[in-house]
């Protein structure tokens, strides 16, 4: 049985922040505040590409994942990051940041989104500044998901 072509996938609409230079340059600059706070921008990035998984959002796991790439990353990491529990490739400051990113993304999925348990692992990697940091990166690319989601970007699209 042959292969039928798939058509090419567009987008609902323009991305909402871009229609909204307001709403764009807000999200940037939370985005750009998340990167002085003393936690390493490949554990930002990490951080980014593990709530893009659990959120489907296509676009930003193919962002994060070449940006990790671009940054020198290895392969290992980068696909490992959705089983990091397991992969001596990442260390436990890096385990504790991708927990906690799992509770901030999946907050419906138990009655305490973030137990004590995930917070104090965290705690004892990052001081109050940088978990702020993290909080902060973790909600704004939930934002960027959503808004992709929404309008089913595709992806390739933000790379112009």
């Amino acid at each position: 049985m042959p292969v039928q072509e798939k058509e090419a996938l567009k987008a609902r609409m323009s991305t909402p922040a871009m229609m909204i230079p307001e709403a764009m340059q807000a999200l940037m600059a939370l985005g750009t505040s998340t990167r002085k706070s003393g936690v390493s921008i490949t554990t930002l990035q990490l951080v980014e590409l593990r709530a893009s998984q659990i959120n489907g959002c296509s676009v930003c796991v193919d962002m994060h994942s070449r940006d990790l790439k671009k940054a020198g990353e290895s392969d290992e990491r980068i696909f490992g990051v959705a089983a990091r529990r397991d992969n001596p490739s990442f260390d436990e400051a890096e385990r504790a940041a991708l927990t906690l990113a799992e509770a901030l993304t999946r907050v419906s999925d138990r009655p305490d989104p973030v137990p004590d348990q995930i917070w104090e692992e965290a705690a004892q990697h990052y001081d109050e500044k940088a978990l702020a940091s993290l909080i902060l990166a973790i909600a704004n690319i939930n934002v960027w998901n959503r808004l992709n989601i929404a309008v089913r970007q595709p992806v390739g699209a933000w790379r112009g």
